[in-house]
């Protein structure tokens, strides 16, 4: 196991390099970012070229690409155009979408998987016919719709939730974005799980277990749940960094200032600094999650070993 990991630790390297020099290219293809900085008007010759010296966007590209690796592994990702270390904005918006992130999956994992085994052990009756209906409709709705519209009954109709979060974003106030950040994820979840459970309800060493006389809620947890649980870590280990990543419509609806909102605003403004140094942090948060993924493998089914 311990050599595994080591071996897996160093595949990450090239992953990580070659992941992060694609975005800080496509980043730096997409625009001006001084151009931004200088609103609708043109910027003065003079002007611009200091921002860019000042900014090191004189330098060429795979220059400018050197040094910010370098910076990074010393913890530096460089400074927005308005002169806020990145890091400042990280140690903002992180802690905020990593507890959106945390309901979201709790969404997932609760109610997803008790769907799945539900109907994948009812497979064909009625509570299935069901479950598959109201997941199709999840699925088919855009999360914007869904957000919005949980906003609209829950928030200003009905008074039940604040229609923004506050500032501090305390978990209670994240359960109704959490869930429509979660939805269309937890409609897959579920699906995967009844798909996965149906399956392997058929399979001989369920059978053999049922032979045996043991219990079914032990046959159900012990032998079927646990098999059937490895492609649903996998979708859900890979949609950590999705959700991390992907919360900018439920950050913006909900008023969140999350990475969504940061991601959103460095867009915007054409801010490279802000938005390569989010993304790398990103793609070093699904190479850990995968990473992750594949050792509860192991953990889930004992006849998975690694060397």
């Amino acid at each position: 196991m311990g050599r595994y990991v080591v071996r897996r630790l160093l595949q990450m390297i090239p992953v990580f390099i070659g992941a992060t020099l694609l975005i800080f290219l496509m980043v730096n293809v997409m625009g001006d970012p001084i151009a931004g900085l200088c609103g609708d008007r043109q910027c003065d010759p003079a002007t611009a070229a200091q921002l860019k010296k000042e900014f090191g966007l004189d330098k060429p590209v795979w220059q400018q690409y050197l040094t910010y690796m370098g910076n990074v592994f010393t913890g530096d990702f460089g400074t927005a155009f308005n002169g806020q270390p990145v890091t400042e904005l990280m140690a903002s918006a992180f802690p905020v979408t990593i507890r959106l992130t945390i309901v979201a999956i709790l969404f997932e994992i609760v109610i997803g998987i008790t769907l799945g085994v539900i109907t994948g052990l009812h497979r064909g009756r009625p509570v299935d016919t069901g479950v598959l209906l109201a997941t199709l409709v999840v699925i088919s709705v855009p999360t914007f719709v869904t957000g919005l519209l949980l906003q609209l009954l829950l928030g200003v109709q009905w008074g039940w939730i604040k229609p923004s979060v506050s500032p501090e974003a305390p978990f209670n106030e994240l359960i109704v974005p959490g869930l429509v950040l979660a939805s269309v994820s937890l409609a897959y979840v579920t699906r995967l799980t009844r798909t996965s459970i149906a399956e392997n309800k058929r399979a001989d060493y369920v059978r053999t277990a049922v032979a045996k006389g043991l219990p079914r809620h032990r046959v159900v947890t012990r032998h079927l749940l646990r098999n059937s649980l490895i492609p649903v870590v996998t979708f859900i280990g890979t949609d950590i960094g999705a959700l991390m990543g992907g919360a900018i419509v439920t950050e913006r609806i909900f008023n969140i200032h999350g990475v969504g909102y940061q991601l959103y605003q460095g867009i915007l403004r054409q801010n490279t600094q802000t938005v390569v140094g989010f993304v790398t942090v990103l793609v070093l948060v699904f190479l850990v999650a995968n990473l992750l993924v594949d050792l509860l493998y192991a953990v889930l089914d004992p006849r998975i070993r690694y060397a």
